[in-house]
């Protein structure tokens, strides 16, 4: 192994188009490593197991062929079957939540958000997979032990997180006046302006894409002082602070490109990657397929996290990925090596690369990777579990917070005041009103 490290640092320095090439060199070592890492794993797959694997559909591909050579790895090593099937970001929660109800149908989901709290009885307790990774792995991040851990134990691993920042294109931005990214809200507003006055329009997205809008908003709010819920998990959203985020969103989305209170989890993407945006939030996927679709843009790209809010401090809710064991598996010493091995450092590293960096990493080792370096544009992805908040924000993580970001609660305020449906305090009140629905408990 010691060889390979060695081989992939050395085209690492070559810079970042060389990752993947890098990545792909590991499948025969990986086997290798597989079957010794079986003989010493704490945990030993239950004979002729059969695991079914939800997870949710790649926006870069070279991350799912890296993350299926692992499962390869993994079934042949141990003689298990791993069956995995890919759903959309929008699909993952409905169909997770039917085979928790009806405790059948999957063994394993990895998912969006919270999506464990949304059932937490229904999760196996992965606690000794979580402590044993953190001996391995530098330790967790406190973002991601706020993704997993409820009452003090583990109920999902916190794989990886999509930054959820700023995309966008360098000439347009200077030309509005910007020559380095805004750090204040009042800056950032400038800049969506003067874009869109000189006809190279930004635009994030108002409808329901679970990663897009959740996370933007989520922003804006906070920014500005304003919190769905308190310390408590008291509904708090009806109060001045919310009222002066939707006014400032309300700003930004009269100056977005046409469109953008339909838009999915692709839409900006597409949009990006065809000319017609020149700013908008999202993972790093947009970058990755400019690289390999229009050199041209990515040439002329950069990323930034967002404004810090009015108090200074910048906080940020990123689209976490984190892993799920039913506690109705006939199989769960199977799915937890399998979780374990996933975030090995051997194949764990490879599969970032791969990435891209798409997975931004809640294991503190693994920000030393060198994606993040060898092309300054991936930095900001890096940090993303230092600036990011769970759905909860200053509350406390349950199956109440999942259940309203699963809900739009905060994107459906933002959406109906911005465009025009209800007034701000009918928008607030709306909104408190659905939250209270769900915080009842």
């Amino acid at each position: 192994m010691s060889n390979l490290i060695t081989d992939r640092r050395s085209l690492l320095k070559g810079g970042a188009t060389m990752l993947a090439a890098a990545a792909a060199m590991s499948s025969e070592q990986l086997l290798g490593y597989a079957k010794a890492w079986a003989q010493t794993s704490p945990w030993k797959p239950e004979a002729g197991a059969k695991i079914n694997l939800l997870r949710w559909k790649r926006f870069v591909e070279a991350e799912d062929v890296a993350f299926m050579k692992i499962v390869d790895a993994f079934q042949k090593a141990n003689n298990v079957t791993i069956n995995v099937s890919n759903e959309s970001y929008d699909d993952i929660q409905p169909k997770a939540s039917v085979a928790a109800n009806t405790g059948q149908g999957l063994d394993m989901v990895w998912g969006l958000y919270s999506l464990p709290f949304l059932f937490p009885n229904k999760c196996t307790d992965m606690t000794d997979v979580a402590d044993y990774l953190a001996k391995k792995c530098g330790g967790w991040a406190e973002s991601g032990k706020a993704y997993g851990m409820l009452n003090g134990k583990w109920i999902g691993i916190p794989v990886a997180a999509t930054g959820g920042l700023v995309n966008y294109r360098v000439k347009a931005a200077e030309a509005a006046g910007h020559k380095t990214f805004p750090k204040d809200l009042g800056g950032f507003l400038d800049l969506v302006k003067g874009m869109k006055k000189n006809g190279t329009p930004g635009g994030m997205a108002l409808g329901h894409a679970s990663g897009d809008a959740n996370g933007w908003l989520h922003w804006a709010l906070w920014a500005h002082g304003g919190n769905l819920i308190d310390k408590d998990n008291k509904v708090v959203i009806n109060s001045p602070e919310t009222a002066k985020a939707l006014e400032y969103v309300k700003q930004l989305y009269d100056n977005f490109v046409p469109g953008t209170a339909s838009w999915n989890d692709s839409s900006n993407n597409k949009a990006f990657l065809a000319g017609q945006l020149h700013l908008t939030v999202n993972g790093i996927s947009i970058y990755v397929a400019a690289k390999k679709e229009n050199p041209q843009i990515a040439e002329d790209m950069n990323h930034a996290h967002l404004p810090a809010g009015v108090d200074g401090k910048t906080r940020e809710l990123h689209l976490g990925f984190p892993i799920l064991v039913y506690t109705f598996t006939k199989f769960p010493q199977t799915c937890k090596a399998f979780t374990s091995f996933l975030l090995e450092p051997a194949q764990f590293n490879p599969w970032v690369e791969a990435a891209q960096g798409y997975l931004s990493p809640f294991l503190l080792d693994y920000e030393k990777n060198p994606i993040w370096t060898a092309d300054p544009k991936n930095t900001p992805y890096r940090d993303v579990a230092q600036t990011a908040n769970t759905p909860a924000g200053i509350g406390k993580m349950g199956e109440n917070a999942a259940a309203a970001i699963a809900d739009f609660v905060v994107v459906d305020m933002f959406a109906n005041y911005a465009t025009g449906r209800e007034d701000v305090k009918t928008a607030m009140a709306s909104a408190e009103r659905n939250a209270k629905r769900i915080f009842r408990g």
